[in-house]
């Protein structure tokens, strides 16, 4: 692509986008530029990627086509307005800050600018990431186009209206950590049944992978692929009953939904 991108803030999901971008192909490290308060994060992004960073906001909005902001959700608002005379309607804002929704944003910048805001999750410091995005008043379909590009250079990413982005948050956006208590239950289990710990722990990690691997890439439903694994009367069975009597399905469901209610608490300040 050949616009260039400005990332306000250098913290982990700042760096994570400048990182997929450049590391993809998508553009080259003369395309973007970073800035932070914190001057270890300026010099560690510069060093890692090769970008120029800075301490000026509105020096990397002047400088790029497309300005990820990517701050705390409580300092969105002063910076948005810092900004808002150099975005103007010419350039694209995408947001990632959590909870903060499109029409505060947009309350900030000037009339008709364009915003489109992102829900990512955390494994796309790995390029791995799973993200919904939704455009704003006056978002184009090629704005849209263009940051899907952009997520899916380190990850998937999903539109979606903007009343879901809640729920995106609580599946993916709280997910890794369901994800991470499930590994490490899964790796007790094998310490309980007499493995050690490195073993079980990087049995379990190997297994939770492959098995998403597996679903990616396979075009059958979840339901024959778990088939597949389950013998009559064998040991899978066994072990799935044990989750279903204690309801492991609604337990995850319930902490989804959980998610998704504290997120639309915070969206309103609660």
């Amino acid at each position: 692509m050949k616009e260039k991108i400005g990332v306000i803030g250098a913290g982990k999901i700042g760096a994570a986008i400048a990182r997929g971008v450049i590391r993809a192909g998508l553009v080259t490290k003369e395309q973007v530029m970073a800035s932070d308060v914190s001057e270890a994060l300026r010099q560690s992004i510069s060093q890692e990627l090769g970008v120029k960073a800075t301490d000026d906001n509105r020096k990397v909005t002047d400088f790029a086509d497309i300005v990820i902001l990517a701050v705390k959700p409580q300092i969105v608002d002063p910076v948005a307005k810092e900004i808002a005379g150099k975005l103007g309607e010419a350039k694209l804002l995408v947001s990632v800050a959590a909870g903060v929704p499109i029409g505060r944003i947009e309350s900030n910048l000037a009339s008709g600018a364009r915003v489109v805001r992102v829900m990512p999750n955390i494994p796309c410091v790995v390029g791995a990431g799973a993200a919904g995005f939704a455009g704003g008043t006056h978002a184009t379909p090629a704005d849209l186009e263009m940051v899907g590009a952009i997520l899916n250079s380190f990850g998937v990413g999903m539109p979606v209206e903007e009343k879901y982005l809640d729920a995106v948050t609580g599946l993916s956006g709280s997910g890794p950590a369901y994800v991470f208590l499930f590994i490490e239950a899964l790796a007790d289990g094998g310490v309980q049944a007499g493995l050690s710990r490195d073993v079980a722990l990087k049995l379990a990690l190997q297994t939770v992978y492959g098995a998403a691997k597996m679903a990616l890439e396979s075009a059958k439903h979840l339901g024959e692929l778990k088939d597949e694994v389950t013998s009559p009367g064998g040991t899978t069975i066994a072990g799935l009953h044990t989750l279903e009597q204690k309801g492991f399905k609604g337990i995850v469901m319930d902490a989804v939904l959980s998610a998704t209610k504290r997120s639309l608490e915070l969206g309103k300040g609660a």
